[in-house]
This record gives C-alpha cells, structure tokens and sequence, in this order.
C-alpha cells in the first residue's frame, strides 16, 4: 500500500498523511511515513517533540549521506548507482504512534533529468520505498503541483488529492489530478477536507462531477484538531474527534476495498 498525499497548502494534508500512517499501523501494517514536504512538520503531528523535529536533519541536507553514496573522487561527476536500504535503516525515526518517519527535504525537478547529488539519493530512495519494499508507505507531498511534474509520486498506488470548498484549493486539485494522469498515475481521489456545512459539501461535489474526479471521502470540520494544534499537542491521540475518525475510515478503505 503506497500512498501520495497532494493538495494546495493548508488544507490539512500533513493532518490527512499522518492520521493515515497511524491507521495502517493500528490495523497491523508496517507503515513509514514520509515528509516530502519543502516545509517539514509531519513529525509533530505524528506525536514528536518540537525539540526532536528541529533536530532531524534531512536527507537532501545530509552532506555526509549524500558524500558517502555518490563520490566519486571526481569534481561535478556523481555516482549514480547505489544502494539505499541502510538509509531507510540508519535515519528513519519510530514515532510514538507506531509509524517509522523519514524527512526528505528540498527536491529540484526530479523528473527534467537533474542529476545533482542529492537529488540522485532522493530519487533512488523514494523509488525503493515505492517500489521494492513491503510496508505501507505514505509519502507527504509538497504543496502544490509541481511535485507531480518532478516524478515524485510515481509509482504510488493511489494518489490522494486534499481539498476544501475553496476554488483555488478545488483548481489546485483538478491542475494535480490532470498532471497526475499524464504521469499514468490511475487511482487518484479527492479527499473534501474541513466541511462544515451542505452547501460547502455541494460546492465540492459539483466540481469533482464536473471535472470527472470521484471524492473518496468527506472530513468535517472540527473545532478539536485546531484546539490541540494549538496547544502542540498531536490530535492523533484523540480518536473521539470527528475528523480523525473520518480519516481512520479511509485508512479502512484504503486497506479493505481494493481502491
């Protein structure tokens, strides 16, 4: 089960990304989440300390890593085959909900043919995660579309796709969705996020009709996950709030109904 998580920033997909790993994890997967994001913060919702999350360095960011997987010995020429496993090994981190995490950091157009060092770790581990391991794996995408351009969600299973009744986040989506296609990803859903009220709920469901997208699930607003953010406390712990028990239904779907 490899799942990508997209939308335009803010409507609540790191919320959506580690609420799913901590599902899958409950129902008994081996689950990695992965913080793709250009602004890094799933490990504060998937129950780490503030002081723990500042103190991850990523993976683009790991001059070490990077040095030690691609050198050569020559100036500007990198070496491009290498192996990865002892990365996912060596730096992921186990969260308190039971979910190994992992931050990726700044990726530059991954899919144009860039070939810089960091970027040729970055590629080859997302592409081993997806592609040759066993465990459910959720990958945090960067806000936005161009991510989709870049080759990072390829491969993945089913591409989710955060939105709220707001147009721009609704066009975001359907920019993603089209690009996503083009990328021949074929399961891909919209998650309506943060309703509140039926005509909100229509709005969403007009457009996805119109535009050919099948909405996989609908999230209520909740007064709660805004509550505990502010306090720093993770809502992941709170399975009485309504949004996390509408995301534990699609973790359900996810692993149950063959989507």
């Amino acid at each position: 089960m490899k799942i990508a998580v997209s939308g335009k920033g803010g409507v609540g997909k790191t919320l959506i990304s580690a609420a799913l790993a901590k599902g899958f994890a409950d129902r008994g997967l081996k689950t990695i989440a992965i913080d793709a994001d250009s602004s890094p913060n799933l490990a504060l919702t998937l129950g780490l300390s503030a002081e723990k999350m500042r103190n991850i360095i990523p993976v683009s960011e790991n001059k070490e890593l990077i040095t030690s997987k691609t050198n050569t010995g020559y100036s500007g020429v990198y070496r491009l085959t290498f192996s990865v496993d002892d990365i996912v090994r060596d730096y992921s981190i186990m969260t308190p909900f039971g979910v190994s995490m992992m931050v990726m950091g700044t990726v530059q157009s991954m899919g144009s043919g860039c070939m810089c060092a960091p970027n040729a770790v970055i590629r080859e581990l997302l592409r081993h995660l997806i592609v040759e391991r066993d465990e459910a794996v959720v990958l945090d995408m960067e806000a936005g579309v161009e991510h989709i351009g870049r080759g990072t969600a390829k491969h993945v299973d089913v591409l989710l796709v955060v939105t709220d009744s707001n147009l721009k986040a609704l066009e975001i989506g359907k920019k993603i969705k089209d690009l996503a296609e083009k990328s021949k990803i074929e399961n891909i859903y919209f998650i309506a996020n943060r309703v509140m009220t039926d005509s909100q709920k229509n709005a969403i469901e007009t457009f996805a009709q119109k535009n050919e997208i099948p909405i996989l699930h609908f999230i209520p607003f909740d007064q709660g996950i805004i509550e505990k953010d502010m306090k720093g406390i993770s809502p992941l712990s709170f399975k009485k709030l309504e949004a996390i028990k509408a995301i534990d239904e699609i973790s359900y779907k996810l692993i149950n109904e063959n989507i």
